[in-house]
């Protein structure tokens, strides 16, 4: 369903025996996958029946653990060197390939 959500098709599509038209069963999974959306947290991904044990939930339901994206410690690390003030108002911090950084610079060189 999540697939069928972003891509906004019906489920029947997806499944490969639909011809794009929505049928009544796509449009109540289609709300069933909404409405169950809307009960999970933004910032932790959990929904709060996952948590409490009077509806069937465990409190030790989840395990906190930490990892380490290299890539967003690089960003953070790039953000230090932005200015403060109006020289760094607007200025975003972006990954793109080495060999891109590479063409870009011998592109600046010989403009």
């Amino acid at each position: 369903m999540e697939l069928c959500h972003q891509w906004g098709i019906p489920h029947s599509q997806f499944q490969g025996r639909g011809d794009g038209t929505w049928s009544d069963l796509d449009r109540r999974k289609a709300r069933a996958y909404a409405d169950h959306l809307k009960s999970v947290c933004s910032g932790c991904g959990t929904r709060s029946e996952e948590w409490d044990e009077n509806l069937g939930g465990d409190e030790d339901a989840y395990r906190a653990v930490t990892h380490r994206c290299i890539g967003c410690q690089v960003i953070a690390d790039k953000h230090k060197e932005v200015p403060d003030g109006d020289e760094g108002h607007g200025v975003k911090v972006a990954l793109i390939p080495t060999s891109v950084h590479a063409a870009l610079n011998i592109q600046h060189a010989h403009d």
